[in-house]
């Protein structure tokens, strides 16, 4: 009987010793999910890597004091204990071990590798840091589409831009030629947890815009410069403008008029036609697809000529007024030059005339203070010759003051 007492002692002292190493064992997996510890000596970072490249976990500690580190997956299956490897995925290769650090490197990842890692310090109490690996999946290439291939000017088109398959949700924007412009987006979540993006662009179009690209740019933290464009095809009515070939300056009569009329649109303009405003156009004028040609001109044919150009989208003009002058009339230039020169010749006549007035003026005020120096002292005289003698004029005077004539 005391055998078997000791063997019962036996079985439950290694039952005990079992319950506490498994409680232990347990204590260390679940310890920080159940107390959670928040240290700084133990350090992990978050991890973002496109679908297919490699990701880079690291497990850092401060101040180490031999507690062991270990690296646990999403669902706390042990990855690395130390420098083992207990998981058999052949993925997760050792990069570094040492008392400070486990770094280990997970290739080829996909959307399942998302999650949580924990990094595990088998300190007292357990320490935890964790690293979310996000999985970056680039969009597929964007698809642009628009309501119609052609838009005629002045009307409104609709351009829509695509970007299918992705995580993150893409972010689109819209540029004609250098001018950024907002459209609208909207955002659709597939069953394999991926986003569709789409986004319309409404403007209305001039014709300055046919030609110009229309770019959609898809930002995405997995992709750089990813865009697509389409070009905007724009039909306009014409620009018509009317080139003089001949003649060159005024019309006189006898000469000849030449007008061309250029017309450009799109489509291009089919049909060009020259009238002539509330007449009609002369008899003998020749029309020669945009080209008009009148001969022996004279007054009658004076009016305004107008080229009329058109195609599908509309109808434009431009006139040209035909005045014509007298044979015998004088260049208007050359007037021009006669009144020129007689008004100088007038400025120069007029400022001539001035002068001689300022010069006989003062030739005048001169000669009478002559005259009033000579006559001084003849007040005080009893008669003449005492007058003309007592001028300072006089021939008493005549040592001290001489007068020399040029």
């Amino acid at each position: 009987m005391k055998q078997v007492s000791n063997m019962a002692n036996t079985s439950n002292g290694s039952l005990a010793t079992l319950l506490i190493l498994f409680t232990i064992s347990a204590a260390i997996h679940t310890g920080a999910a159940q107390f959670p510890v928040q240290s700084q000596n133990l350090i992990a970072d978050n991890i973002s890597v496109v679908e297919g490249e490699t990701a880079i976990i690291s497990c850092r500690v401060k101040n180490n004091d031999d507690s062991v580190i270990q690296l646990l997956n999403p669902n706390r299956q042990t990855i690395y204990f130390r420098d083992v490897r207990p998981l058999k995925d052949a993925r997760f290769q050792l990069v570094n071990f040492s008392d400070n650090e486990l770094r280990v490197s997970l290739s080829n990842v996909s959307l399942s590798d998302e999650g949580r890692y924990v990094c595990q310090l088998y300190s007292d109490p357990p320490q935890e840091a964790y690293a979310d690996i996000t999985v970056l999946i680039p969009p597929g290439n964007p698809i642009i589409e628009s309501r119609e291939d052609i838009v005629r000017e002045g009307n409104e088109t609709e351009i829509t831009c695509t970007s299918m398959g992705s995580k993150p949700a893409a972010k689109i924007r819209w540029m004609k030629g250098n001018k950024e412009l907002l459209g609208k987006s909207k955002v659709e979540t597939t069953y394999d947890r991926m986003f569709t993006v789409t986004s319309w662009l409404r403007f209305t179009v001039r014709r300055e815009d046919d030609g110009v690209p229309v770019v959609c740019i898809v930002d995405h933290p997995a992709v750089k410069d990813f865009q697509t464009q389409k070009y905007l095809e724009v039909q306009y009515k014409p620009e018509v403008t009317i080139k003089v070939e001949l003649p060159q300056g005024l019309i006189r009569e006898g000469e000849s008029l030449e007008l061309t009329c250029q017309a450009k649109g799109k489509p291009q303009p089919h049909q060009v036609n020259w009238v002539k405003v509330d007449d009609d156009v002369p008899s003998h004028a020749v029309i020669t697809g945009s080209d008009l040609y009148i001969g022996n001109l004279n007054k009658s044919y004076n009016g305004t000529y107008r080229c009329v150009a058109s195609n599908s989208v509309g109808e434009t003009y431009a006139d040209y007024i035909l005045y014509v002058r007298d044979q015998q009339a004088e260049p208007e230039a050359q007037r021009l030059d006669h009144a020129v020169i007689g008004g100088v010749v007038a400025v120069v006549v007029f400022a001539m005339l001035c002068l001689l007035i300022v010069l006989g003026r003062y030739f005048a005020r001169h000669k009478g203070t002559y005259f009033t120096h000579e006559a001084k002292g003849a007040d005080d005289a009893a008669d003449a010759d005492t007058a003309i003698i007592n001028a300072e004029g006089g021939h008493n005077n005549s040592d001290e003051k001489k007068e020399y004539y040029i």
